[in-house]
């Protein structure tokens, strides 16, 4: 059996605990059990948890030496340090081969281990940059579900935690044991795209005399380059500089961004077929469209329209 021990901390996020108890540690009748599942903490007894309930939890950190697997199922606040005892014990489960495993905002604990050092890695969409700004050493990818290096993987938001779990289960015992376990969870075994889809389109700033807001308003006309260096009465070069050095990116980049932004919106609240849509974001065709929505946000209009529209 293939132990799986998850390191639990105050105030303990029970969703997240609860992804891995699903995937590793719940029985199911007609699946075979390769699993079994622990619960631990630095200082064994009542650990208090986000639903407002504390859970006992009577392992100590003593737990992780026969680990196959640490899980790590989120670390709030995200500042805590790791205390020598808890750094101490995750990187001697590593040193004798055991996977360490993160869900959401887990990774910022196993980034204090120094084991993600110069690696990719994920977390949820609204702290990747903090995640980046803190460990620059680390690559994070803020659009994936989850990156496995094989002795250390890490996952993008809270649900994305079961995504990464299937994974490794798919790993571990293969597709048709995966998908066994993801029928009875009524979940797909793998999720179609990153999480950019999840995360809402940025908002124009008021930045560069108005003109995002100018150009967000016109992103149906064949909008140009050189129509906003017009607007703001400026060269195209000069227009380049002034948005890497505000925005962070090139003008045609931008635009872009906000035509396959505007796109999400009325895929989600309107009914338009996908060549209108097109044509209202200024992509001029469906084909188009589908090609950009793809590079983007990781997957095709039609399926993201099914996800997210609003009845």
């Amino acid at each position: 059996m293939h132990r799986v021990v998850a390191l639990v901390r105050p105030v303990q996020s029970t969703f997240e605990l609860g992804c891995g108890a699903e995937v590793f540690g719940t029985p199911r009748d007609g699946v075979p059990q390769h699993y079994e599942f622990d619960v631990c903490t630095e200082h064994p007894g009542p650990v208090p948890t986000t639903a407002g309930y504390a859970m006992h939890v009577p392992s100590g950190l003593s737990a992780l030496d026969n680990a196959d697997t640490v899980l790590i199922p989120g670390w709030l606040p995200v500042e805590t340090p790791l205390s020598p005892k808890v750094r101490r014990a995750l990187l001697a489960a590593h040193e004798r081969g055991a996977r360490l495993v993160t869900i959401c905002s887990g990774v910022f604990a196993l980034a204090r281990t120094g084991l993600l050092s110069g690696r990719s890695a994920t977390t949820h969409w609204a702290r990747a940059e903090q995640l980046q700004r803190e460990f620059p050493d680390i690559r994070v990818e803020p659009d994936v579900l989850y990156v496995d290096h094989g002795d250390v993987a890490t996952s993008a938001g809270a649900g994305a935690g079961i995504d990464l779990c299937l994974h490794l289960v798919r790993r571990d015992h293969g597709a048709a044991h995966a998908a066994l376990v993801a029928r009875h969870m009524v979940m797909p075994t793998h999720r179609e795209g990153g999480q950019v889809q999840y995360a809402p389109p940025t908002v124009p700033s008021d930045a560069l005399d108005g003109l995002l807001e100018w150009a967000s308003a016109r992103l149906g006309t064949s909008l140009s380059v050189d129509d906003l260096a017009a607007y703001l009465r400026v060269s195209p070069r000069t227009l380049a500089r002034r948005f890497a050095e505000q925005l962070g990116t090139s003008p045609g980049a931008w635009l872009l961004s906000r035509r396959v932004a505007e796109a999400r919106r009325l895929l989600e609240e309107t009914e338009l077929p996908v060549d209108a849509v097109a044509a209202r974001v200024g992509l001029a065709s469906a084909v188009n469209l589908r090609r950009r929505f793809h590079a983007q946000v990781g997957t095709t209009p039609g399926a993201y329209r099914r996800a997210f529209r609003t009845p």
